[in-house]
């Protein structure tokens, strides 16, 4: 359409530690399971990418994401804060530690609080713009993945 900007969304699931990779025949199986619980059978274009990172690398919810709570003291993290913060690291980490603004506490990055989960992984697998009614990760499906890696997964929604 001329003058409006296509939007896309991504169904992604991470390990629920964020170091933590599959190995490799692991995650050929969860793709494939991927690729049937969202078949692309009318030909959307979708797309299932399966990546392993070589550092931990943030996976966060793009425009989903409205706010960031400490866990500490219960303020709120600007939003600038967490953009600048993934700016300069490129979005990678060899480890989760940080100062937050709001208390100057020591904290990990993953056990802070975001309105719209995000993450932090070695690991993910995301589907572009998923075929499907429901283009989510339902609970029994994140259950078959983690069994199928060998590990708990979680979900994290992106809208970019």
């Amino acid at each position: 359409m001329i003058g409006r900007e296509m939007s896309d969304f991504y169904a992604c699931v991470i390990p629920t530690d964020a170091g933590w990779q599959p190995e490799g025949e692991a995650a050929e199986r969860a793709e494939d399971y991927v690729a049937g619980v969202f078949p692309d059978s009318d030909g959307a274009g979708q797309e299932i990418t399966v990546e392993f990172y070589d550092r931990i690398t943030a996976v966060d919810a793009g425009e989903n994401l409205e706010r960031i709570t400490c866990p500490r003291c219960g303020a709120d993290i600007p939003l600038e804060w967490y953009a600048e913060l993934l700016e300069e690291s490129e979005g990678e980490f060899d480890d989760l530690g940080v100062t937050v603004p709001c208390c100057n506490s020591q904290l990990q990055l993953d056990t802070l609080t975001f309105d719209w989960p995000c993450g932090f992984a070695r690991f993910e697998i995301a589907v572009l713009n998923p075929a499907r009614d429901d283009p989510e990760f339902t609970e029994d499906e994140l259950t078959e993945l983690g069994i199928l890696l060998g590990h708990p997964v979680r979900q994290i929604r992106i809208h970019v």
